[in-house]
């Protein structure tokens, strides 16, 4: 069992920039990104897998950057030229699978860190 805590949520303003952590219990292996706005389903935006390759969607592409640090056991979600629409709740995933860049989601879910972009 895996327990994963999300940290560095808050308040920006568009335009602004944030860094969320994921502090992992144990190693967490290949970790997703996922993010959930008010109304909407929960979605994959970004993953890295045990070697620091990542994937990401088109939406954040360019914008946001993931990172690991696995002798902190901790994953990071750098988000930079936010807009009003990537308000949502953001929750790392750990345990999951990689294959031909594809993140398979695990079982291990954090629970969640609010971001919030004003306009």
């Amino acid at each position: 069992q895996v327990q994963l805590v999300e940290s560095g949520g808050g308040l920006v303003q568009a335009g602004g920039s944030l860094t969320l952590s994921c502090l992992a219990s144990a190693r967490p292996g290949a970790v997703g990104w996922y993010r959930q706005a008010p109304g909407k389903d929960r979605a994959l935006i970004g993953s890295i897998n045990s070697r620091g390759g990542t994937n990401y969607v088109d939406s954040v592409k360019g914008r946001f950057t993931i990172t690991r640090d696995n002798a902190k056991n901790t994953v990071y979600l750098q988000m930079s030229s936010l807009t009003p629409e990537d308000t949502a709740v953001y929750y790392c995933n750990g345990g999951g699978t990689w294959h031909s860049t594809e993140y398979y989601q695990g079982e291990f879910w954090g629970q969640g860190t609010q971001v919030t972009v004003s306009s």
